[in-house]
């Protein structure tokens, strides 16, 4: 599971950085991505990655260091936003209108449960692109206890992206993405009668335009109906129909990308999927060599997969400060060397 856990991460960096150069650029209007390239609106180097993955150990680094605190997540979105720290070059660049305006909110009134649009128009795929790191983290609740998981990945959309269709958009991929890492097989996560969809309906049920994802919409469309837009439900569904029938992690991730427009973003989404879905063992050596900083895609997987680099195990307690009464969780996770 370990090796699904690290691929879920990694997936989503590597998809991010493979989408970095064609960011924004319409469909067909650029030379098909096969690899990291430089360029595109940020000028940035091949093999770095944008926003999704800052924010993406932002939150890891939150989860490790604080626990489950939205408040404090929201401040690591800001620190980033008005710092560069979490960025791949330590530099600010590349931040969502949605995104922006909640963190604004968040700095003036310091309530990350309020700082997000609850309307439908601010329903972009800001919280779906970073959230890894809670079914990394949290995975273990999928089996027993998928209230929780569907609860904290629902928490975890709040401080920036508070729109149903968000919300649900970040249960269902958590829900996806803890099946994958428990080595379930994707045409199995994927189906229309998958029992954990069931509870999670059962939970709350979904928003109507993310319930037609679950159903397999995904597999009935082709591009350009298929498109890398920034709306969170076409971004699920175009990042689900480049995973689903996929025979390699490469190839979803550039199916992903060469949507183009929010490439990045799509890719971030599809490269969580697949890592979660082959592992990191199932990324390409020349994709995990050629991806810049590792060193801060490693520390933040210590933190949430509980190792050193050395495999020697970590114990602690896990504080839950967003409901009214906090809860503490014991948590240890070893994993043996080599």
């Amino acid at each position: 599971m370990i090796d699904h856990r690290r691929g879920a991460l990694i997936g989503l960096a590597v998809g991010d950085a493979l989408g970095a150069a064609v960011e924004f650029k319409s469909p067909r209007s650029f030379k098909r991505v096969t690899g990291y390239r430089n360029g595109g609106p940020y000028r940035i180097e091949a093999g770095e990655w944008t926003d999704d993955t800052s924010m993406a150990l932002a939150l890891a680094d939150s989860i490790a260091t604080a626990g489950w605190d939205l408040n404090d997540q929201a401040s690591r979105y800001v620190e980033w936003w008005k710092t560069g720290k979490y960025s791949v070059n330590g530099r600010w660049f590349d931040i969502g209108i949605t995104t922006r305006s909640a963190l604004g909110n968040f700095v003036a009134k310091k309530n990350a449960l309020t700082s997000g649009d609850r309307s439908n128009r601010a329903s972009g795929n800001g919280s779906i692109m970073r959230l890894a790191p809670v079914p990394i983290r949290f995975g273990h609740l999928y089996s027993d206890q998928l209230d929780e998981l569907s609860r904290l990945a629902e928490e975890s959309s709040l401080p920036t992206h508070a729109s149903e269709q968000c919300v649900s958009a970040c249960r269902y991929l958590a829900t996806v993405l803890a099946g994958l890492i428990h080595a379930e097989h994707r045409d199995k996560v994927l189906s229309p009668d998958w029992k954990p969809l069931q509870q999670l309906n059962d939970i709350k049920p979904l928003h109507p335009l993310i319930q037609e994802i679950t159903q397999g919409s995904f597999r009935q469309k082709q591009p350009p109906a298929n498109e890398g837009s920034g709306w969170v439900v076409k971004s699920l569904e175009a990042s689900m129909w480049a995973f689903h029938d996929a025979e390699t992690f490469e190839e979803a991730v550039l199916r992903a990308v060469n949507l183009g427009d929010d490439a990045d973003t799509t890719g971030a989404i599809c490269g969580q999927l697949a890592g979660a879905y082959w592992g990191e063992s199932g990324i390409p050596e020349s994709l995990r060599s050629g991806l810049a900083r590792m060193d801060m895609i490693e520390e933040a997987l210590e933190g949430i997969v509980g190792l050193t680099k050395r495999g020697i195990s970590m114990c602690g307690r896990l504080t839950l400060r967003s409901s009214p009464k906090a809860r503490l969780n014991r948590f240890c996770v070893r994993r043996t060397t080599g």
